[in-house]
């Protein structure tokens, strides 16, 4: 399975992993899934980190480095067709970060994985729950 996690999945997995349930922590952990990330979520990360809402020990560009380098995680790239899908998309809500990563898993046949539960309820998304 080809997983693209949501920001907060990707950041409970190297901060909080008690956060994740069991059966998403074995997806993230089986070697057969492939497991992405969007570059929004790499700014997004830095946003949290700049607001205070998440604290890292060293130089906040060096352990988003460290912590990208520590884990097989694939980049979802931006592109043309991601801009344009983030505006077909049929969300309950505008957020801009959030739908690209919701369009950057439609375009690349990727599945989302997140708790967001807006962003599960979507019809247009095929996504893992946090159980």
């Amino acid at each position: 399975m080809k997983l693209l996690l949501d920001t907060h999945i990707w950041l409970w997995a190297r901060l909080e992993p008690d956060r994740l349930g069991p059966k998403l922590r074995r997806r993230l952990s089986d070697p057969a899934n492939e497991l992405w990330l969007s570059p929004i979520s790499v700014w997004e990360t830095l946003v949290l980190i700049e607001r205070g809402r998440i604290e890292v020990t060293t130089n906040p560009v060096d352990w988003l480095r460290a912590a990208l380098a520590t884990g097989p995680v694939r980049d979802a790239p931006l592109n043309r067709d991601v801009a344009i899908a983030s505006r077909l998309l049929d969300l309950e809500h505008e957020d801009p970060a959030d739908r690209f990563i919701a369009a950057s898993a439609q375009v690349h046949g990727l599945v989302l994985a997140t708790a967001d539960q807006r962003l599960l309820r979507s019809k247009q998304l095929e996504t893992v729950p946090n159980r």
